[in-house]
């Protein structure tokens, strides 16, 4: 969130929760990037903040209701309030439970596929208007495309990516599997270690696709534990999700702190990625020609 929003956004978290007759006195910053959250105390309740023109909090609030009482592994909205979107000066806000943190911290590999695997199973069954996994990737295509957006961005890494969003995109999409709702980005960040295992957060990023997908938002490990997961497709969506993301820290408006430096990075990593591809279909090609 732009910084001269990020009074203004706690003013109106603090506003809508006293509204609610939760006490508000006081916040932490637990996140800041494209929405700010907080946690509020001392009622000990998290705050999503967005400007109001967001309206993808309605969908998230929906889901995470709808997910929760199907038992899936999601964080709670606050038991306390109803649960809706509140507007309040230029803001969306939404409530949430506060987790406090345990030990450890990481989750394991296993615990992180089950809770994907079980989280998938109850999107399954939710039928709601979402984007398909191709409509992010032309997002990305187009950013990349626009050098007003991202002047940065050297002509060489401008063609690597926007090949690599082409190719892999076509490739995946044509690949015919099955599709499902998913959460969109279930990394790491989005997923919290509690003391009833782990839960997701942030299902803003909702978009339907194949689950390997989502998969490759998740540490390597995961995938090697999560039941029926294309391999192949999962490490095409793993370069896939890498050049969109990559795209993302390129654009001029990017508030990512690093978020430059990492892009350069991850470009390395794209095109390491895209070598040992070729290795493997050399190697596959040349396997049919013996046979």
């Amino acid at each position: 969130m732009q910084a001269s929003e990020v009074p203004r956004a706690v003013a109106a978290a603090m506003a809508t929760a006293a509204s609610l007759g939760l006490a508000a006195d006081d916040t932490v910053v637990l996140q800041d990037s494209n929405k700010l959250t907080l946690r509020l105390l001392p009622c000990d309740v998290v705050a999503r903040v967005a400007p109001v023109a967001d309206q993808v909090a309605r969908l998230e609030v929906e889901l995470a209701r709808r997910l929760a009482g199907a038992g899936c592994p999601v964080a709670a909205l606050e038991p306390r309030v109803e649960p809706r979107v509140h507007e309040r000066d230029g803001f969306v806000v939404t409530l949430w439970t506060y987790y406090g943190p345990v030990a450890p911290r990481e989750v394991p590999p296993a615990d992180y596929a089950d809770a994907l695997g079980r989280l998938h199973a109850g999107m399954r069954e939710v039928d709601v208007p979402v984007p398909r996994f191709t409509d992010r990737v032309g997002q990305a295509r187009r950013l990349v495309a626009d050098r007003d957006r991202t002047p940065a961005l050297a002509d060489a890494d401008r063609e690597l990516l926007g090949d690599t969003l082409r190719g892999l995109g076509r490739v995946i999409d044509g690949r015919g599997g099955a599709e499902q709702l998913l959460h969109g980005e279930p990394h790491p960040g989005n997923v919290l270690g509690t003391e009833n295992g782990p839960l997701f957060v942030d299902l803003e990023t909702c978009c339907r696709g194949p689950v390997e997908f989502d998969l490759a938002h998740a540490p390597e490990e995961v995938g090697e534990h999560y039941p029926g997961a294309d391999q192949d497709m999962l490490r095409q969506c793993r370069i896939l999700v890498l050049a969109v993301v990559t795209a993302w820290r390129w654009d001029r408006e990017d508030q990512l702190p690093d978020g430059r430096r990492l892009g350069t990075q991850w470009l390395g990593r794209i095109r390491a990625a895209l070598d040992r591809e070729d290795d493997i279909s050399a190697r596959s090609r040349s396997r049919g020609a013996v046979r």
